[in-house]
């Protein structure tokens, strides 16, 4: 007789990882993430971390009323233009184009998370005015001057080098009187060792600006700085109810043993650090 070899499925977590500037990560969030957007396990996770009407697919420390203040701030509504840096899986631009009748594009380096974007679009009824893109946002953006009313970036800026050049890009795909917000919870306001440096930067490449800094790229990129805002404790308590709902649901999100638990350590380090304010989160607004 015959036996086959029986093969094992590969986990999201394992399979097609994107790199970071080359780089692949040491503990893989985004993949298996984006990947496993829509299985039931991922599904309680969010709702535990974020409520039960804050699931938005996200992967960050945003909640949708802070998510609501955000489109506040930037004037949202169904005449707008809006680019979304860092979309992911595309839950918080689909949720966007709903609740406010705008057009909205997305745009995030992981294919996992675009492919999952444009299938919730469809999913929800929005393709027609909601679309993503696979592309490095650390590069010039393909798109013609003047062409949004916002720019919107939740939690992704810490993953993009050359801020200024970025900034300035955002400037010129703005119109005139356009406004940008953007979220940076790597912020560096007390001491924080190599160790917990190295566990931060676990699943991805990071930059860490010193307190104040945001504040004068965002002058020196030629915007006018309306407002830093400090979420800093609202940030940790999201850290730690995504942390503590991953433990209840461990064996429904079958990740591999190693992953798991770096992902469970990169949690308690965010946490850690947010709580203590050593590292602290800002919400960034601007005008053209």
């Amino acid at each position: 007789f015959f036996f086959g070899r029986q093969t094992m499925a590969v986990s999201s977590y394992e399979k097609d990882v994107t790199l970071m500037e080359g780089e692949k990560p040491k503990v893989n969030l985004y993949d298996g993430h984006y990947s496993d957007h829509m299985k039931a396990a991922q599904t309680k996770v969010r709702i535990d971390t974020y409520g039960e009407d804050g699931d938005l697919g996200q992967s960050s420390w945003m909640t949708v009323k802070e998510l609501n203040s955000m489109m506040e701030m930037l004037e949202v509504n169904s005449t707008s233009r809006v680019l979304e840096v860092g979309c992911g899986a595309g839950g918080t631009s689909v949720y966007v184009a709903k609740r406010y009748a705008c057009k909205i594009t997305g745009v995030d380096l992981n294919p996992h998370g675009v492919e999952t974007a444009n299938q919730l679009a469809a999913k929800d009824g929005v393709s027609d005015v909601a679309d993503f893109v696979v592309l490095d946002a650390s590069k010039p953006l393909p798109f013609e001057p003047d062409a949004f009313d916002a720019v919107f970036c939740n939690d992704t800026m810490c993953h993009i080098p050359s801020r200024k050049s970025v900034l300035e890009d955002w400037k010129r795909v703005l119109k005139p009187d356009g406004k940008m917000v953007f979220t940076d919870a790597m912020v560096v306001s007390g001491m924080v060792s190599s160790d917990e440096f190295a566990t931060r930067s676990s699943i991805g490449k990071y930059y860490y600006p010193p307190l104040g800094e945001n504040e004068k790229i965002i002058k020196s990129a030629g915007f006018e700085l309306l407002d830093a805002i400090d979420t800093t404790p609202e940030a940790a308590q999201v850290a730690k109810r995504w942390h503590d709902s991953r433990d209840r649901y461990k064996a429904e999100l079958q990740e591999p043993e190693d992953n798991f638990n770096g992902l469970q350590k990169f949690l308690h380090m965010v946490y850690t650090l947010l709580f203590e304010h050593r590292l602290s989160r800002f919400i960034y607004l601007a005008k053209k």
